[in-house]
Formats: C-alpha cells, sequence, structure tokens
C-alpha cells in the first residue's frame, strides 16, 4: 500500500512536550499547494503505556475537544511515565465548518475505517491513525456527544468483544473514567468505526457520548476533564487516586433499545432522559404539521429501562433517530 501523504511535524518518540500538527496537502481554489494542519500534541516521559485521545471525530462535538485543548495546553512532561498523545480535532475540516461530517468531501470519520491513503481527505486521515497513531497506543479514548441532532445521558461506553479478557480491560477503563452512566453500547453499524478499527488491534478502547445539542456545558466538560485524569492515573502514566462518583451501570442488549421515526414532524417526547419506562409505554409522538386535525403518530418503548437519548432538537424526518433505552445492570 502507498506511503500515507500526512507528514507528522512532531517526534513520536522524543521526550517533553511537543505541539505540533499533522500536514495533509490539500490542493483547492484558494490554496494550489496547501495543506490541511491538524493540531496535535504528544507528550512522553520515558517508558510506559501510550493513551492516544482523540475528540471531533464527528465536527459538531464539542466536549472532548474543549477538555482535550486544556490539556495539551496544561500537560507536563516530568508529571508522565509513558507517553499521551492528543487530536482534539480528528476530523478537522468538519470541526472547523462546525458539521458532523467534512465539508470537502462529505466524509464521516467514524465510517470510513480503514481508510485509504490515496483515497478522499477523511479516508486519508483515517488510514493514517489505522496505521500510524493506533498502532502506538495502548488505550484509545475517543470523545463523542450528541452533535446537533442527538442528546444523551452523559455516559462512558465500552463494547460487547469476542475476546474477553480484551472487553475487561475494557470495562476496567470505561468504569475508571467514571462517568455518571457507563453503558455497553450496541453500534448498529459497527464496521468501519474508528472504534472496530482500535479493537481489532487489541486495544483498550472507550468512548463517550456527553449530552449534545451541539453545545457543550460546565457539567460535561467537566466530566470529560476528569475523565482523563482518571484514565492517565488508571494507566499508571500519571500518579494518584481515582476520582470516583456514582455511575450507573448499562446495557444495550438488542435492537428493541432504539426507536426510529417512521414519520415527520413535530417530536413530543412523552419522557425525559433519565426516567425509567416499561415496554409499551407511550414514549413519544410525531404532529403532523402539513395539515390540522390529523392524529399524531405514536411511539413506543420496546424494552424496560432508562431513557438514555433522544432526537434532538424538536423536528424530526421519516429514518430519523427517535430514542433509546438502556437496561439497567
Amino acid at each position: 500500500m502507498m506511503d500515507s501523504p500526512i507528514t507528522p511535524t512532531v517526534d513520536f518518540e522524543k521526550d517533553g512536550v511537543q505541539h505540533g500538527f499533522l500536514k495533509l496537502p490539500h490542493s483547492h481554489d484558494d490554496s494550489a499547494w496547501g495543506s490541511i494542519m491538524i493540531p496535535i500534541t504528544v507528550a512522553k516521559n520515558g517508558e510506559g503505556p501510550t493513551v492516544l485521545f482523540t475528540g471531533a471525530n464527528h465536527g459538531d462535538e464539542y466536549e472532548g475537544p474543549i477538555a482535550l485543548y486544556d490539556l495539551a495546553h496544561r500537560i507536563k512532561a516530568e508529571e508522565l511515565s509513558g507517553r499521551v498523545i492528543i487530536v482534539p480535532g480528528m476530523n478537522y475540516p468538519a470541526f472547523l465548518s462546525g458539521h458532523r461530517t467534512s465539508p470537502i468531501d462529505g466524509g464521516n470519520m467514524n465510517r470510513v475505517f480503514p481508510g485509504n491513503p490515496g483515497g478522499t481527505l477523511t479516508e486519508k486521515i483515517a488510514d493514517y491513525f489505522y496505521r500510524t497513531l493506533l498502532p502506538l497506543a495502548d488505550y484509545v479514548v475517543d470523545f463523542h456527544s450528541g452533535g446537533k441532532t442527538l442528546d444523551f445521558l452523559p455516559f462512558c461506553c465500552a463494547h460487547v468483544l469476542e475476546g474477553k479478557e480484551q472487553q475487561a480491560r475494557c470495562i476496567a477503563a470505561m468504569k475508571a473514567f467514571n462517568a455518571p452512566h457507563s453503558v455497553m453500547l450496541l453500534e448498529l453499524e459497527a464496521a468501519s468505526m474508528y472504534d472496530t478499527a482500535a479493537e481489532s488491534m487489541g486495544k483498550v478502547f472507550i468512548g463517550t457520548e456527553l449530552a449534545g445539542g451541539g453545545s457543550a456545558s460546565a457539567l460535561t466538560i467537566a466530566i470529560a476533564k476528569k475523565g482523563i485524569r482518571n484514565i492517565l492515573r488508571h494507566a499508571n502514566i500519571t500518579q494518584g487516586e481515582l476520582e470516583v462518583d456514582e455511575s450507573i451501570s448499562l446495557d444495550m442488549p438488542n435492537e428493541n433499545c432504539f426507536v426510529f421515526s417512521e414519520s415527520e414532524g413535530l417530536l413530543e417526547l412523552c419522557f425525559n432522559l433519565g426516567a425509567e419506562v416499561k415496554a409499551g409505554d407511550l414514549l413519544a409522538l410525531v404532529h403532523d404539521i402539513k395539515r390540522t386535525g390529523v392524529a399524531p403518530t405514536q411511539y413506543y418503548a420496546g424494552v424496560n429501562g432508562i431513557f438514555t437519548g433522544r432526537h434532538f432538537p424538536g423536528y424530526i424526518r421519516m429514518g430519523d433517530f427517535l430514542g433509546v433505552i438502556a437496561v439497567p445492570i
């Protein structure tokens, strides 16, 4: 396979703190010999594990980038035993535009792995992560939130894996992160995700969904920052006790947890996030706005559990995710 077109301006093996870029050539109307400059920080001190932190896999999700730019500013090599790689804006074109996907090629970073060094810009970035950054890592933490179209109870997540020893290590990291909710997340299209790429290499992978709505709050940013501190301590890269608060354990055992809209209109939810619901409960109504006098379409919960995620904002279209219910463990 051809070499990656991306050139790092940092040395991944050098001790100290380095702030630089992943330089990806991009010729376009405004810059014939231009480049996309993806910010990266590498902090290293001697031998030890490596944690790879990423944010803005989707460009309209902000808790991760905020917490990671803060980490990059504050990190000190002398406090580490190992290496920390920080990429706050993984899909940097999407991040700069405030969109889920890249405005250049429409690429959804979390659906193009393992990538392609000769493909679209998004595929080139994915390929660099797949062939260069992921092999360096022992722990991979990918920050997500709901972006502009989803909202969640703040949670950290791991996945059910074939290798149960690897799964146990991922669950241990998820618990160490200590978000208010810890979820065994069912992915409905996992084959080409960053998550799956990392897990296929045997890495300890955890992700988050920290609320949503296309913004961030003091609460969710604090969850992200505490999770970073805890993971670095869990990996023995930094010293100190874990900061532990209550975390509710949830599972998504099957597709009955998910509800999708089969109509278009105004979404009226019948429960708030965090509410206990039972299978058969009326979860939501969708009101037709094209005419009056029409009964709304009714949507029902498929399992007993906690209302964990919802569509955002108030208008929903056919095929959109409407809600998800997770089952307490």
